[in-house]
C-alpha cells in the first residue's frame, strides 16, 4: 500500500483568512489569531503575504501567501534595488535597517512613500 500526501497550500497559493481589522488590497497582513489576519506592523515576525482585496474587520479576505514569488507592494519611504526589506505601519514595506523580520528584497527602487516596488518574499 502507498501511503502519499498532499500538501493543504502550496508556496505562493491564495489562502482565505478573516480579516481582525479593516485590511488594504495590495498590502502586507500578519496573523493576528487562528486563521486571522490585519494589517502587518513594522518589523512583524508574522507576515503571511499580502491582502487581495480590501475588506473590513470581520470580512473573509484571500491572501497571497509569502513563500516565494513576486509582489507589487507599498513602500513607506526611499528604499534600494536589492535591499532587504521588512514591514512598516499601515502594511507598508521599509528598508530592513535595524529592523530584524526581513520579507523580501526589492527588485526596483522607491523613491518615497507611497511608491509600489516589486519585491521578491524570501
Amino acid at each position: 500500500m502507498t501511503n502519499t500526501y498532499n500538501p493543504k497550500f502550496k508556496p505562493g497559493e491564495a489562502v482565505t483568512f478573516r480579516a481582525s481589522a479593516d485590511v488594504t488590497a495590495g498590502r502586507l497582513v500578519a496573523l493576528t489569531g487562528a486563521y486571522t489576519v490585519g494589517p502587518a506592523g513594522a518589523d512583524s515576525a508574522a507576515v503571511v503575504g499580502v491582502a487581495a482585496a480590501s475588506v473590513l474587520a470581520g470580512e473573509v479576505v484571500t491572501v497571497y501567501t509569502r513563500a516565494g514569488g513576486v509582489q507589487s507592494l507599498v513602500a513607506s519611504g526611499a528604499i534600494a534595488a536589492a535591499a532587504k526589506v521588512s514591514s512598516a505601519a499601515a502594511g507598508k514595506i521599509q528598508t530592513l535597517g535595524s529592523t530584524t523580520n526581513p520579507i523580501g528584497l526589492a527588485l526596483q527602487a522607491a523613491a518615497a512613500d507611497g511608491d509600489v516596488i516589486d519585491v521578491l518574499f524570501i
